[in-house]
């Protein structure tokens, strides 16, 4: 099946430093250009971002900062780019939300607005999550070839999930999975232990991850202008950030991890060195 276009249309994807639109960069894009006479052109361009990439993005995408020291900047390309995406629509995975954010933020550093008007998009993500829902009656649906009866009620959706359960375990018997590592295994299996070390991925170090780890494993915000920064510097130096989240309408949970940390520097602080 060919695609019907009115107009060309840019599939495209971009490999960054990290997931923040307002600070992070582009280090590798490709557009696959549909054009509507049926051509089809193709531009990969691996990009110095100017700024270092850290070792955890590395480690998901494989390129590194030496890959792309003498590779142009994104400012070197950017007039030629807008040219090749003129009067194109767009798609991507996930593009809505990330891909294209984070390209316009890039032309308007290179002092181009990139045009939006005009333009549609596709996003063949959200195309997914809506055909095939990601809830329990999508689920229960996939696995079980079944619709929940009185769904929403407790007892119909905890009967389903436990349906899901030992249908997952029929599905994926002896089937491989490869991680962002390239390690392969066989991950489910009948045994509880191992079902939760694979399902329980988590770097939140409360439960609804307004403080989560880095990869450092030491715990930073995840919200809010100390985004990023260790929890337990900031509140040595703000005393009355932490005031303030005590009294605001967190999470008791939340509240008890601040707790633990604001009494660990607390300890740390008081500890005295004896003279010698």
């Amino acid at each position: 099946m060919k695609l019907k276009l009115s107009k060309p249309l840019a599939i495209f994807d971009i490999e960054t430093t990290g997931l923040n639109i307002a600070t992070d960069r582009i280090v590798e894009i490709c557009i696959i250009r549909e054009d509507v006479n049926g051509e089809t052109l193709v531009k990969t361009m691996r990009l110095n971002p100017t700024i270092p990439i850290p070792p955890m993005v590395t480690a998901i995408h494989g390129i590194t900062d030496e890959d792309v020291k003498d590779c142009p900047t994104f400012n070197d390309i950017a007039h030629d780019l807008n040219q090749f995406l003129d009067n194109c629509d767009m798609a991507g995975y996930n593009s809505n939300k990330y891909d294209i954010p984070l390209l316009v933020e890039e032309f308007l550093r290179a002092g181009i607005e990139f045009n939006l008007a005009n333009r549609r998009f596709v996003d063949v993500q959200n195309i997914f999550h809506r055909m095939e829902p990601r809830n329990l009656k999508g689920a229960y649906k996939f696995y079980c070839q079944k619709d929940i009866q009185n769904a929403h009620s407790a007892e119909a959706d905890t009967r389903a999930t436990y349906e899901i359960l030992m249908a997952q375990l029929d599905r994926y018997l002896d089937v491989e999975f490869t991680d962002n590592d390239g390690k392969v295994s066989k991950p489910i299996i009948n045994d509880v232990q191992a079902l939760h070390n694979f399902s329980f991925k988590s770097q939140n170090v409360d439960l609804v991850g307004h403080i989560v780890y880095n990869e450092n494993n030491v715990e930073v915000f995840n919200f809010g202008k100390h985004k990023g920064k260790p929890v337990e510097e900031v509140f040595q130096k703000e005393p009355s950030y932490y005031d303030w989240m005590s009294k605001a309408e967190f999470p008791l949970s939340t509240k008890r991890v601040i707790n633990a940390i604001k009494l660990r520097g607390f300890n740390k602080s008081s500890v005295k060195i004896s003279p010698k």
